[in-house]
C-alpha cells in the first residue's frame, strides 16, 4: 500500500471469529496498515460478523449501522463487512444497507486486502496479531462441519469440515509460544472430527501430543468436542499427558432420545451416559463442561423435566444454556418455533439455577486446597494486591475465575499455587 491507512477491526461472535480477525490483522500490518482500537480514529472499519442465532444477527446488524452512521458523518471513509452474517445474507445486506462499501464472506482475507490495495501473504497466514491477553490464545484446527444437526446453520455458513495439517498447526502454535503464549485453547466447529478429511481417520490424539511437545506451552485445553464420535484415544491422552488440562467442553444440547433424534445428533441417551461415565472413570478429576438448548420444537414438558433430572444426576462442572433460535434453511425450521419465548427463558432459568447449586457444591470441596492458577489480570490502581486468574478447571470468558490476593507482585501470564479460602457459586477466592 502506498499510504498507511488506519484500520479498525471489530470482531463479533465466537472464538473462531477471533482467530479469523487475528490472521487478517497480521496481514493488514504486513501491508503497511496501522491498526486502531477506536473506530472514530480509523480510515477503514472492518466488521467480522456473527450470524449463528437471532441475537447474534441483531448485534451484527446494529454494529454495521453504527459504522455506517460514522461514515455518513464523515468520521470514517470506508466500511467493510465480512464474516458469518455476510456469508449467509450478503445479497440481502447489500440491498438493505447499501452504504457499506463491500461485503465479503468468511476467511476472504485476499479480497479484503485487495479492496485496500494490498496483497495476501499466504506463507504468513499462520501468524497473527493476538487480541487475547497473549498468555492464552485460540488454535483453530479445522473449519466447517459435517454434522447434520437440525438446528445449526454452521454448515450453511462455513461449509464442510476441512482440517489443517499437523505441520501447519504445530507451526502456528510454535509462533504463539515464541510470542509468550502459555495456554493453547484448541477449537473448531467439531474438534473430534479432526483429520478425517486429510488423514482418513480422527487424528486429534496425535495432534494434541505434537502440540504438547512445543517449548513454552504449559496448558492445552480442548473445546467443542462432538459427543457422537468421540475418539477413544483422546481419552488416554487427556489422562496421561501432563500438559493437557483435565478439562473438556462437550456440547450435548439435550438428553431425551426423541429430542436428540429430532436434533439429528447421532447419539442416544444411553450412549451419552456411557461416554460421560467413561470420561470420569478414565480421567480422574476431569472438569466436564457442556451446553444445552431449551425450547427446541420437539421438547415437551416431560423432556425438559428429564433434562433437569439428568443435569442433577451427572453434576456437570460447567453448564451453558441457550434458548432455541429458529434459523431459516436449517432442517428444524420446518418444525416451526412452537415453544413460546417466555417458556424457553423459564426453562433456561430453571436449568441455570440447578447448575448454580451444583457449582457451589463443587467449589466448596476446593476450599482449603491448593490449586495451580494462571494470572489473567492485575487489580486496579486502588488495589494492587488483587488479581484475577483461572485454574485448570476454567476456560476464559465462559467459566469461573479465581480471585487472588497476594502481598507480593504477581506477573500476568505466570502460574502460581494458590490456597483457596472461600468460594461463591462460580468463583474461587485464594491467596498466593
Amino acid at each position: 500500500m502506498k499510504r498507511k491507512q488506519k484500520v479498525g477491526v471489530i470482531t463479533l461472535g465466537c472464538s473462531k471469529n477471533i482467530v479469523d480477525s487475528e490472521r487478517l490483522m497480521n496481514q493488514l500490518v504486513l501491508n503497511n496498515c496501522r491498526l486502531v482500537n477506536d473506530p472514530n480514529k480509523a480510515d477503514v472499519v472492518i466488521i467480522n460478523t456473527c450470524g449463528f442465532i437471532e441475537a447474534a444477527k441483531e448485534e451484527s446488524i446494529n454494529t454495521i449501522l453504527n459504522a455506517v452512521e460514522l461514515k455518513n458523518k464523515g468520521k470514517i471513509k470506508k466500511v467493510i463487512v465480512s464474516g458469518c452474517l455476510s456469508e449467509r445474507y450478503k445479497t440481502d445486506l447489500a440491498t438493505e444497507i447499501p452504504e457499506v462499501d463491500v461485503y465479503f464472506g468468511t476467511e476472504n482475507y485476499e479480497g479484503i486486502l485487495k479492496e485496500l490495495g494490498g496483497e495476501l501473504r499466504h506463507e504468513l497466514l499462520g501468524e497473527r496479531v493476538i487480541t487475547t491477553p497473549g498468555h492464552y490464545a485460540y488454535l483453530k484446527i479445522s473449519e466447517g462441519c459435517n454434522n447434520p444437526c437440525s438446528f445449526c446453520a454452521i454448515p450453511l455458513i462455513r461449509g464442510v469440515h476441512r482440517s489443517k495439517t499437523i505441520e501447519e498447526l504445530v507451526g502456528e502454535a510454535s509462533f504463539l509460544a515464541r510470542n509468550n503464549t502459555k495456554e493453547l485453547i484448541v477449537i473448531g466447529q467439531d474438534t473430534t472430527d479432526y483429520g478425517t478429511d486429510i488423514y482418513g481417520k480422527r487424528n486429534l490424539a496425535e495432534l494434541l501430543d505434537k502440540l504438547s511437545m512445543i517449548n513454552g506451552i504449559e496448558w492445552i485445553r480442548l473445546l467443542y468436542a462432538y459427543p457422537s464420535h468421540f475418539p477413544k484415544d483422546v481419552i488416554s491422552v487427556l489422562a496421561d499427558n501432563p500438559k493437557l488440562c483435565k478439562y473438556i467442553d462437550i456440547p450435548l444440547q439435550h438428553i431425551t432420545d426423541n429430542v436428540l433424534k429430532s436434533m439429528r445428533r447421532g447419539i442416544s441417551e444411553r450412549r451419552t451416559r456411557e461416554l460421560l461415565y467413561e470420561l470420569r472413570d478414565k480421567i480422574p478429576g476431569i472438569t466436564l463442561r457442556t451446553t444445552f438448548i431449551t425450547g427446541y420444537p420437539a421438547e415437551t414438558e416431560q423432556d425438559f423435566l428429564s433434562l433437569c433430572q439428568f443435569v442433577k444426576e451427572i453434576e456437570f462442572d460447567r453448564t451453558g444454556v441457550f434458548t432455541y433460535s429458529a434459523e431459516e434453511n436449517t432442517p428444524s425450521f420446518i418444525l416451526g418455533d412452537t415453544v413460546p419465548e417466555e417458556v424457553k427463558e423459564e426453562r433456561k432459568a430453571v436449568l441455570m439455577e440447578i447448575q448454580k447449586d451444583i457449582s457451589l457444591k463443587k467449589n466448596r470441596t476446593l476450599v482449603g486446597s491448593r490449586i495451580k492458577v494462571i494470572i489473567d489480570s492485575s487489580g486496579d490502581e486502588d488495589d494492587s494486591t488483587q488479581y484475577t486468574g483461572r485454574s485448570m478447571r476454567d476456560a476464559p470468558e465462559v467459566d469461573g475465575e479465581v480471585i487472588i490476593t497476594s502481598d507480593k507482585k504477581l506477573q500476568t501470564g505466570n502460574f502460581y499455587d494458590a490456597s483457596v479460602y472461600e468460594c461463591s457459586e462460580y468463583d474461587l477466592f485464594g491467596r498466593v
